[in-house]
Parts: C-alpha cells; structure tokens; sequence
C-alpha cells in the first residue's frame, strides 16, 4: 500500500511539469513551399506566385514580393534556427507554427528538433 500512495503522489507532483512542457513546446508542421510568402516568411491556404531565378522557383504574395526576390539574394535564404546554417529557401524544409510563421531547415531532423517559444517561456 505505501508504494502505491508514493507511485501515485509522485505521479501527482509531476503533473504540472509534464504539462508545462507539453505546452510551451508546440510542434511545427512541416509545409510545402508553393504556399510560403518567401519573402514576409509567412504561410498561407493558397499557393504563392512563382518566381523564377536561374533554375529555382521561389514563392511570393505579391507584386513586391515578386520583385524583391528577383533582385536580393539575401531574401532567398533563411537560416536553420537549430543549427545556425544559412540554407536557400528552395531547398530548406520548412514547418510552420500555429500563428503561420514559416522557419527553414537544413533537414527534417531540425525540424523535428525545433522548440518553438511562448509566452510562457519568456
């Protein structure tokens, strides 16, 4: 009987933790990159405009968009938030959070890795 009451409060006193951490660690989707502004980082529910530069096809909302990637280079590539590495937004993979915010990974290992912040953590 006293390894059940100690099995159970432990289990009790380990609640709040297992919930924090499920909370303040949410998962990034993975997403195609027709559907990213490439250039505001941002997903959307409908694919982008193409841009093509040399043999790569990059994705903008608008008009704007369109031009700035055809003229900076910087704005083709993103950096992997885990591994510090610049990567080109074609051949990144990329997750998006809940609130539709895009990050570029090396690989899908990265992606998996990522712990996105909230307020919570902060």
């Amino acid at each position: 009987m006293k390894h059940l009451l100690f099995t159970l409060f432990i289990a009790f006193i380990s609640l709040p933790a297992l919930a924090q951490e499920t909370n303040s660690t949410p998962v990034l989707k993975e997403v195609e990159a027709e559907y990213v502004c490439m250039v505001n980082d941002t997903l959307f529910e409908k694919p982008q405009i193409p841009v093509q530069v040399g043999e790569k096809t990059y994705y903008g909302c608008c008009a704007g968009c369109v031009a700035a990637l055809q003229n900076d280079d910087a704005i083709r590539v993103g950096i992997d938030p885990v591994s510090g590495a610049e990567v080109d937004k074609t051949e990144a993979v990329i997750g998006a959070d809940a609130d539709y915010k895009v990050y570029y990974f090396e690989n899908r290992e990265n992606l998996k890795s990522y712990k996105v912040s909230t307020p919570a953590d902060e």
